[in-house]
C-alpha cells in the first residue's frame, strides 16, 4: 500500500496546526502565518526490537559538577551561570541589530585566543564579510576560530562530527534547512528539525553549541515555543536602539539561575562589558529633580542600583494619559491607587508619566516605595534628597512590607556613596549596620512621605 500524503496548515510564529488555511491562527491570533505542510502517514512497518540504549540506576551515575569553560567575558559567564557548559544547547534572541552576532563572534574570539578551537557558521552572511566584521572586533587575528557561510544542516552536521570544536554558534537557526523536509528554511517544521539534530550532535559530542535566534514582531524567539523546551538555556538580549547600553538577561538556565543579567555597552570597537552597572545608570542623574529617586533591585544575585522618574502634570484630555516604561503598568495603577486612598492625593484627573532611566526593566515589587516617591515628588514639587535611597513593597493597605536581600541592597548604595536608606520596619532584624549608611525605616506610605517630604 503506498502512504498517503495529506496537507496540514502550521502557524510559524506559535506552531499550531490547522486542517485548512485561515487567515488567522487561532492559537496565537496572529494574521497571516499559517503555512502549508505535507505530512505522510505511514504504514505499518517493522517494529523495533532492539534498545539503543539502555537504562541505569540514578545512583550509578557520576553526578559531579559539570565542567565549566571560562569565555573571557566576565558578564557573558555570569549569565550563564558562571561559564559555559560543556555539551549544552543555548538560544539566544534579540531584536534585530541589537548585537547578537557580534557578542557571539566576541565569545569566540576570546575562546580561541586562550586555545580553544571554535566554529562560526553564519547562514547570512559570507566568510568575506564575516572577516570584514571579525577585523572591526578585533578578532581575525586567531588561527583556531574557523568560519564557514553554509545552511544545509547535513554539512554542518558532518563539520562538527568530523573535526572536534570546543565551541559552535549557529546564526542564525532560522536559515538553516533540511533537504529532505518539505517546507521552507525558518518554517516551524525546519527550525524544529534543526533545534532536535543540533541538540542531540551537542549531548553526544559534548560540545556547546548557541542558536542565534529572530525574534517575532510581539518579541517572541520566531519558531515553534517547543524549541526553547529543547535547549538548556535561552538568553535574550534587550536593549533600545537609541541607547549604547545593551542587557543579556536569562530566562531559562538548566545550569545557573533564571535571574541574572549581563550589561554592555555597545562602542565602534564591538561590546564592552560594564562590571559596575549600578554608576553607569546613575552617571547622569541630576543632583536636583522632583521626581527623580534611587532604589535597589535585585538582578540574580547582583544588586544594581536604577534611578525612577515620576512626572505629573496637568491634563488636558477626558480620559488622562499614563505612560509606563520600565516598569508593570498593572504595579503603578495598584500604586497610584493607594496613593488616593491612603493619603488623599487626587491623581485621577492628571497626566502620569514614569521611566526607568538606561533601558533597564523592573519587575520585581521592591521599588513601590521609590515609585509612590517619584510621583508624590513630582506631585508636590518638592525633591528627594540626593543621596536618599528607598525600599520596600507598599501594599493594598498602605503598610510597607519587607524585600528579599535587604542588607545586599544596602551595602550597594552605600558603595555608590549613599548615606540615607528608607526600608521597612519590618526589615530591621535582618539589616546589620552598614558604615556611612544611616537606615530610618517606616511602616506606612504615610509615614514615609512625611520623612521625605515632612508634614
Amino acid at each position: 500500500m503506498k502512504n498517503k500524503e495529506k496537507s496540514i496548515f502550521r502557524c510559524k510564529t506559535c506552531g499550531g496546526q490547522s486542517p485548512k488555511w485561515m487567515g488567522r491562527c487561532p492559537d496565537c491570533g496572529d494574521w497571516d502565518s499559517l503555512v502549508q505542510e505535507k505530512q505522510t502517514a505511514l504504514g505499518s512497518g517493522k517494529k523495533r526490537t532492539s534498545l539503543a540504549v539502555s537504562p541505569v540506576p540514578i545512583d550509578s551515575v557520576d553526578g559531579g559538577q559539570s565542567l565549566r569553560v571560562r569565555s573571557g567575558l566576565g558578564e557573558f559567564d555570569r549569565v550563564l551561570g558562571g561559564g559555559i557548559v560543556d555539551g549544552s544547547l543555548v538560544l539566544i534572541g534579540g531584536d534585530p541589530g541589537i548585537g547578537k552576532s557580534t557578542l557571539m563572534l566576541q565569545v569566540l574570539s576570546v575562546l580561541s585566543r586562550s586555545g580553544k578551537k571554535c566554529l562560526y557558521v553564519s547562514g547570512e552572511e559570507s566568510i568575506r564579510q564575516l572577516s570584514m566584521r571579525g577585523q572591526r572586533l578585533n578578532a581575525g587575528t586567531s588561527s583556531t576560530l574557523f568560519i564557514v557561510s553554509e545552511t544545509d544542516l547535513d554539512a554542518i552536521t558532518i563539520m562538527v562530527e568530523n573535526t572536534p570544536y570546543d565551541a559552535v554558534v549557529i546564526d542564525s537557526i532560522q536559515t538553516v534547512f533540511h533537504k529532505d523536509v518539505n517546507s521552507t528554511p525558518g518554517s516551524v517544521t525546519q527550525i524544529r528539525e534543526a533545534a532536535m539534530r543540533f541538540m542531540h550532535l551537542a549531548k553526544t559530542s559534548g560540545t556547546p553549541i548557541f542558536l542565534v535566534g529572530h525574534v517575532t514582531k510581539v518579541g517572541a524567539i520566531a519558531g515553534p515555543r517547543i524549541m526553547e523546551h529543547m535547549v538548556d538555556t535561552v538568553l535574550y538580549f534587550e536593549g533600545d536602539q537609541s541607547h549604547v547600553f545593551r542587557i543579556l538577561r536569562a530566562v531559562k538556565n538548566r545550569f545557573g539561575s533564571t535571574n541574572e543579567i549581563g550589561v554592555f555597552e555597545m562602542r565602534e570597537s564591538g561590546l564592552a562589558e560594564v562590571p559596575n552597572p549600578s554608576a553607569m545608570f546613575l552617571s547622569e542623574r541630576a543632583s536636583v529633580a522632583p521626581g527623580s529617586v534611587v532604589t535597589a533591585c535585585m538582578e540574580g544575585t547582583r544588586p544594581i542600583l536604577v534611578e525612577i522618574q515620576g512626572l505629573v502634570s496637568t491634563s488636558g484630555l477626558t480620559n488622562p494619559r499614563r505612560t509606563v516604561l520600565g516598569l508593570d503598568i498593572h504595579r503603578v495603577a495598584l500604586i497610584v491607587a493607594v496613593m488616593e486612598k491612603r493619603m488623599g492625593m487626587d491623581l485621577s484627573g492628571l497626566d502620569l508619566f514614569m521611566n526607568v532611566t538606561g533601558g533597564v526593566r523592573i519587575v520585581e515589587p521592591s521599588a513601590d516605595l521609590a515609585i509612590a516617591a517619584a510621583l508624590a515628588a513630582s506631585f508636590l514639587d518638592k525633591p528627594v534628597q540626593k543621596e536618599t535611597t528607598l525600599i520596600g513593597e507598599i501594599g493594598l493597605t498602605g503598610e510597607i512590607r519587607a524585600v528579599s536581600h535587604a542588607q545586599a541592597r544596602i551595602k550597594e548604595a552605600a558603595k555608590m556613596g549613599f548615606t540615607t536608606c528608607l526600608v521597612p520596619a519590618s526589615a530591621l532584624k535582618q539589616i546589620s549596620r552598614v558604615p556611612g549608611m544611616t537606615i530610618e525605616s517606616v511602616r506606612f506610605l504615610k509615614e514615609a512621605m512625611e520623612v521625605l517630604f515632612g508634614s
